[in-house]
């Protein structure tokens, strides 16, 4: 892949507006932030505080459970009581296994998010299918949607359509796989659908925890609108991106690598956090690469790339060929600067390296084979460092995938800090593991027992396995399928009980919480993929 095809830029993309209560959404306006309760959406009162506290920390849009009827009908009662306080907060009914509950909460909230992979078609372990079939599988679709669309038109409702990676139907996983492309095609579908007719007021979502399955959903959700004619809005967020800075890390190149190509209208942070958490990081990617032409040009002319002068691969160099670079000499750095233009390995090797041409935004060029990329910022924050960095090295995939990366800030020379941020961006960016990873969703109000006290406890017990997939998951109806990829599963099975998971099966059922940690180290234990620290 050359550089011009990785940096494509969609400036001119957008032009459809939805309203969303009294905020408009799409075109030239405004990107907003949106985040999500974990409340018991039967608790008004709790419900309803959070929802305030959200719109005080600068939420423009919040967005409420509803696996059921009485919680769709409760909806009312939040507005009503919003209202009532003084808060106009548009609302987004999530929407997931049941169609009914969809029509119910868009006579109250104005917005209904329903998720292709499971509002409709149920598993029945079917790996082959006739055209007939698919044709008669959208024919159902059709059927069970126009309902919803006629009760949206009536109430001036929009729709979010939000497909997730890793629960996408039966149909469409044999059809396409669990990919990018798989995502694309499941929204589609409903787009059409919603096209034909005449409904226009949607949203569209691609997400993933996966970083890079995430930024190339999204790309190729617009190259698959653009060619229909399709301008919709679009949300972004990396979902069950976990907690702390690993988590930030994933936002910031999911999320701010598509607003820098000037993809984006609405975005949430998803933390395994409180919901108030996700606001300000999210506000601050807005402010930093929100609706801002050239850009990803801007950033790739500041990028200095060099090339080893010698015949040593980076990986026969330092054991990894995706090396960590630093301006001093420190444990985590597998390079470091001992003079202007020569490096260091930690096995004593040196070498020189030269400045590469940068300029390949346009051409044809393709980077080159084992080159540095590296960045510089002038006396930035440590947070504004972290997201900078993140979505800068974001745009170079998938051309990073050969390449070490030096981060140099002029604010603070320390060494340490600089390389471990750059191995986190590295993890997160799926490029090179030095921990285990971890999957966990920000938790909702179907989640019956204490996730971020257990998602703590379980990253303190295992975060040193590295090359680990963990996740720690609220419930069944995003866990067992949106964890898919990870290695151990802990899944939320009912109030105050887990379920654990290895390789996507279940292993132990209906575990006490407060066995649960200690039961999820035995099963990896017994499995051989323990490492003493």
């Amino acid at each position: 892949m050359n550089f011009s095809d990785n940096f494509k830029t969609y400036y001119t993309f957008h032009s459809r507006k939805v309203k969303i209560g009294k905020l408009l959404i799409g075109g030239a306006n405004p990107i907003l932030i949106q985040s999500m309760t974990n409340t018991n959406t039967l608790d008004t009162g709790a419900t309803v505080d959070q929802c305030i506290r959200l719109a005080n920390a600068g939420c423009d849009i919040v967005r409420i459970t509803a696996p059921g009827i009485k919680e769709a009908e409760n909806l009312a009662n939040i507005k009503s009581l919003l209202t009532e306080k003084g808060f106009e907060l548009p609302i987004v009914a999530d929407i997931h296994f049941n169609p009914k509950a969809a029509e119910v909460a868009a006579k109250h909230v104005e917005k209904v998010r329903i998720n292709p992979g499971n509002y409709v078609d149920r598993n029945r372990g079917k790996t082959e299918w006739s055209e007939t079939e698919i044709t008669e599988a959208r024919e159902r679709i059709a059927e069970r949607l126009i309902p919803l669309l006629k009760i949206c038109n009536q109430n001036k409702t929009a729709i979010r359509i939000g497909t997730n990676h890793g629960s996408l139907s039966e149909r469409i996983l044999s059809l396409y796989g669990n990919t990018a492309k798989g995502m694309v095609e499941s929204a589609m579908e409903f787009v059409r659908i919603c096209n034909d007719y005449g409904f226009h007021d949607l949203v569209l979502s691609m997400k993933a925890s996966n970083v890079q399955d995430m930024i190339r959903a999204n790309l190729l959700l617009v190259e698959y609108m653009i060619k229909e004619n399709f301008y919709y809005p679009i949300h972004l967020g990396v979902t069950e991106a976990g907690n702390g800075e690993e988590a930030r890390i994933k936002s910031a190149a999911g999320i701010g690598s598509l607003l820098a190509r000037g993809i984006g209208d609405t975005v949430r942070v998803s933390l395994a956090e409180m919901p108030v958490e996700e606001v300000p990081f999210g506000k601050r990617l807005v402010e930093l690469f929100g609706r801002l032409p050239i850009l990803v040009e801007k950033i790739v002319a500041s990028t200095t790339i060099l090339k080893p002068k010698t015949d040593l691969s980076l990986k026969e160099l330092t054991g990894t060929k995706n090396p960590v670079v630093t301006n001093a000499q420190v444990p985590t750095a597998d390079l470091f600067e001992i003079r202007k233009n020569e490096l260091k390995s930690v096995s004593g090797k040196i070498f020189s390296v030269e400045v590469a041409r940068s300029d390949f935004l346009n051409e044809k060029d393709l980077l080159p084979e084992n080159a540095i990329l590296k960045r510089v910022y002038q006396k930035i924050s440590k947070n504004d460092l972290l997201i900078h960095a993140s979505v800068d090295y974001a745009l170079f995939l998938p051309v990073l995938k050969n390449c070490g990366i030096w981060i140099d800030n002029k604010a603070f020379s320390n060494g340490e800090s600089l390389a471990e941020l750059s191995l986190k961006i590295l993890q997160g960016l799926g490029i090179r593991y030095t921990n285990a990873e971890f999957v966990a969703c920000p938790s909702c109000g179907r989640t019956k027992f204490n996730l971020f006290d257990s998602f703590n406890k379980v990253k303190e017990k295992t975060a040193h396995l590295k090359g680990l997939q963990i996740a720690v998951m609220g419930c069944i109806v995003n866990g067992p399928g949106e964890m898919g990829d990870a290695d151990y599963g802990y899944v939320g099975a009912g109030p105050g009980k887990v379920t654990l998971y290895k390789n996507g099966k279940p292993e132990l059922k209906n575990i006490e919480e407060e066995f649960a940690v200690n039961e999820l180290v035995s099963l990896i234990k017994e499995n051989g993929d323990w490492q003493d620290v």
